[in-house]
């Protein structure tokens, strides 16, 4: 691989520079516009494609091509500043499944300068009146369906889709449909919007502690692009993306909302994540890539033969999985399976505009269980969490990162902000992690869920890899369990294969033949399912609480 590092003091192979302690990105840097008044919206809508059909709405087949998208896109933004005065600054809150409108909104809305601030539609309504008085949004668009989720809010609404039916005292501002038909009108106010302007107020998942506003600029997801669009630059002519993951998570919203657009590639959505739908979509519209995380790919390698038979998957040339490094044994396990397909990984946060590391090659993807090689233009360091010293190759620490995707910090939360971004603008990621002699990332666990035995630490990660080895167990998750004398040990939660009898001893054992006495797992509990937010990231948090509650 090219180095694209000029400083001489860089070890081409592995990015290191032991003079600022530093690890620089192997990838071509990415360029920004030189014009500092642009925004997002104007940014991928100006980039040139030979692209036909932007999105496809699986449910309903109904398709939205380029053209319609920028022609709609501007006329909600009309509407908007003109008939309900959104102005430069103003927050709107978008409380939807995904749908091929989503994008339409998110695009509008940052476009007037104005800030998005996506919420889960499961979240409950306490949860979401919590964001709303967080971040204060001036209107809200949903579908009627989740109209009950807004109640007491007392915020103006626009309905994405359809009319509504609920008895609700919100006060229906607008219908969607309508305003995108509209012709654009050349009246509205276009105020200036810079790159450093705020574009999206998404909520971190809350894995650690309360969920918290993540400011992201307009040049952050511009980055964001330009990572996107120069990683899929590596397969020619115009490709066609399944959507699987929720638009309101930074992974939906960074590629399917926003980069893939600038790729001239087609995005077929789907409302919500069904298996079939995901296959026939595959099928039906020739599909050649498909983002997932970690679960869908294990189903997909465990079903592989009753797949094939029923579905036409020849069109799929490349899996994009997040969310959590892949074993070797599900990667080869794919690999023989769909050897066609390539399989790439990627790693990121909310607050890095979901950018951090990937792998862009099967050949990246078999240094097995790596988070990828450091981004475009994003800079490393693993720091040791006791000391605060920056450490070289392969030694494990925190992973710090620095780049031009980093969020400008937590909404009206600056000790949060001051805790995770230091004065020189390196993002603390909570992930211990080490990078190899040649540059790529292994993260090792989250900092705060390592389980403290009689002071060694245990990654619960590590743990899980090898339960997943065991041909009985379809999934597992591990946690500290709180003990008097050794402090905490730690605990699984075991999914059975169909059919499958295992004990609990049998679990034990098979973990003591392979681990250090400490990191031997001394309780477990089998479930029906593994508890994950929708990046697929064991929800913790859950399993500690359920497993503490019967003490």
């Amino acid at each position: 691989m090219a180095q694209y590092n000029n400083n001489s003091t860089v070890d081409p192979k592995s990015g290191y520079s032991p003079v600022n302690s530093t690890f620089y990105s192997k990838r071509r840097p990415i360029s920004f516009p030189a014009n500092e008044s642009i925004d997002v919206t104007t940014f991928i809508s100006s980039r040139a494609h030979s692209g036909k059909i932007a999105f496809i709405d699986a449910t309903t087949d109904r398709k939205l091509s380029f053209s319609d998208v920028w022609n709609a896109v501007e006329s909600l933004a009309t509407s908007l500043s003109v008939d309900m005065s959104i102005r430069k600054g103003d927050v709107v809150l978008l409380l939807s499944p995904n749908s091929i409108f989503f994008p339409i909104i998110c695009l509008a809305v940052m476009s007037l300068g104005a800030i998005i601030t996506t919420t889960n539609p499961l979240n409950t309504n306490s949860e979401i009146a919590k964001q709303i008085k967080d971040s204060n949004p001036v209107l809200a668009f949903t579908i009627p369906q989740l109209l009950p989720k807004l109640t007491g809010s007392n915020l103006p609404v626009i309905l994405i889709d359809g009319v509504s039916d609920s008895n609700s005292n919100l006060k229906i501002v607008g219908d969607l449909q309508k305003l995108i038909q509209r012709k654009p009108r050349e009246s509205r106010l276009k105020e200036r919007v810079t790159q450093n302007d705020v574009a999206t107020l998404l909520y971190s998942s809350g894995t650690t502690g309360a969920s918290k506003g993540v400011i992201s600029s307009h040049k952050n997801l511009i980055a964001m692009v330009q990572t996107i669009v120069s990683r899929f630059n590596l397969v020619e002519g115009v490709q066609t993306f399944i959507c699987t993951v929720p638009m309101f998570h930074i992974y939906g919203l960074a590629a399917f909302a926003a980069g893939l657009l600038a790729y001239g590639s087609t995005v077929v959505v789907l409302s919500k994540f069904e298996m079939d739908e995901m296959l026939s979509s595959i099928h039906k519209y020739k599909a050649t890539c498909l983002p997932l995380v970690p679960p869908i790919l294990v189903a997909l390698v465990n079903n592989a033969d009753w797949i094939k038979n029923k579905y036409d998957l020849s069109s799929l040339a490349c899996v994009l999985c997040g969310g959590a490094p892949l074993s070797k044994e599900v990667i080869e396990g794919f690999v023989e399976k769909y050897p066609s397909v390539r399989i790439l990984q990627g790693y990121g946060l909310t607050e890095s505009t979901g950018i951090g590391s990937s792998t862009d090659s099967l050949k990246e993807s078999r240094r097995y269980g790596t988070a990828g090689l450091l981004s475009p233009s994003m800079e490393g360091k693993i720091v040791d969490p006791e000391s605060g010293k920056a450490l070289p190759v392969n030694k494990t620490g925190e992973l710090w990162l620095r780049g031009p995707t980093i969020m400008k910090g937590y909404f009206s939360n600056e000790e949060a902000t001051a805790s995770t971004l230091d004065s020189d603008g390196w993002l603390r990621t909570g992930d211990l992690c080490y990078i190899d002699e040649d540059g790529f990332i292994f993260v090792v666990d989250r900092l705060k869920e390592l389980i403290k035995y009689k002071g060694y630490q245990v990654p619960p990660a590590e743990l899980e890899a090898l339960l997943l080895t065991y041909p009985e167990i379809s999934d597992a998750a591990v946690i500290p369990f709180p003990d008097k004398e050794v402090g905490q040990f730690p605990m699984a939660y075991v999914v059975r294969k169909t059919g499958s009898t295992i004990s609990e001893s049998a679990v034990m054992d098979f973990i003591t033949k392979q681990v250090a006495p400490y990191k031997r797992i001394r309780r477990v509990a089998f479930v029906a399912s593994i508890p994950k937010n929708p990046s697929g990231k064991i929800l913790r948090k859950d399993l500690i609480k359920l497993a503490t509650s019967k003490l």
